[in-house]
Formats: C-alpha cells, structure tokens, sequence
C-alpha cells in the first residue's frame, strides 16, 4: 500500500473510523496507513485539535458520531475495591447501559476522567485483560475507592435498572 501523507492519511483516518462499527487501535490504523503507530497518535491530536469527535479508549480509537436524541446520560458515584471492577462494569452492561467513563476526584488534579466504553461482557473481559497486561491500577485506587461513572442507555429503565443493580450490591457511594 502506498504511504498516505499528511491531510490525506487523516481524511482516510477519519472515514475509517465513522465506518468502523468498533473501535481500531492505533496499530491497527497504522497498519492500515502504512505509517507508524507514533504518527498515528499524532494525528489522533491533530484531528481532536480540530474538534473532530475521536476518543481513544482502552479498545482503541473511536469516532463518536452524532448522537440521537433518544440517547439517555446519568452520572453515577460508586464505590468498590479495585479487585471488584469487572463486577461493577458487568452490572452495569448486564443492565443495557454503556460505561462511557470513569472520573475520580484528585486531591492536587482535581477532576481526572478517563474513557472506558465499554457495553458488553466481551468489551469488559478485554478492558480488564488489559489492565492486567500492562499492570495499570484503575484510578479508583487514588481515591480508594470511590469515582464516578458516566452511563448511556437507549431508555431511562435501562440506567434506572443499572443503578439498582448497583444500589443492591452495595455499590453506590450513597450507601456508605
């Protein structure tokens, strides 16, 4: 394949990415660019600079497109052990919902927010495996325990349904 340069490898990049229904990850659009995964952050910068809706989450780059209106969002504090995050993310998707984010509260950083997207048993088998690769420790241990998730379901029920699930096992931060 033939080495895309500069405006055009981030066109490519962003049609790539709005027809891609799962997120790619950086090797991936540099295999398929035929330009290094460095380049391919670089231009990951470039385009968010240029308020194109990419994320990139523990799956990959992602190109968030227009959201419909029948899109619901709630904000949720939790609280667990970090040994117990596979726990908490499958109560949520087992209840329809998206976990679009994890935000904990930093004594010297203030708000830190990381992308987690995940929505099924599938994506969140393949967030813990690769936190248990590179030994990363959830941001929930810098605030022991407690953090805040931001949900995103086609239907109310769906994120009334999650946060019940958590409330019942003892989850929300509320029931501390």
């Amino acid at each position: 394949m033939k080495k895309l340069l500069g405006e055009a490898r981030r066109a490519f990049l962003v049609e790539l990415l709005k027809n891609e229904h799962a997120a790619l990850t950086g090797t991936e659009l540099a295999k398929r660019s035929n330009v290094s995964r460095q380049v391919i952050v670089n231009d990951m910068a470039l385009l968010k600079a240029r308020n194109e809706p990419i994320i990139a989450t523990s799956q990959g780059y992602l190109y968030l497109a227009q959201q419909q209106s029948t899109t619901f969002e709630r904000q949720v504090a939790s609280y667990h052990s970090a040994d117990q995050t596979a726990e908490e993310l499958n109560l949520l998707v087992d209840a329809g919902v998206t976990v679009k984010d994890v935000t904990i509260v930093h004594p010297v950083y203030g708000d830190l927010t990381a992308s987690i997207m995940v929505s099924s048993r599938y994506d969140v088998e393949q967030f813990i495996r690769r936190m248990n690769e590179t030994e990363a420790a959830p941001l929930l241990s810098l605030t022991e325990g407690s953090h805040l998730h931001t949900l995103t379901a086609d239907a109310e029920e769906k994120l009334d349904a999650a946060i019940d699930s958590l409330k019942q096992r003892g989850f929300l931060l509320e029931d501390m």
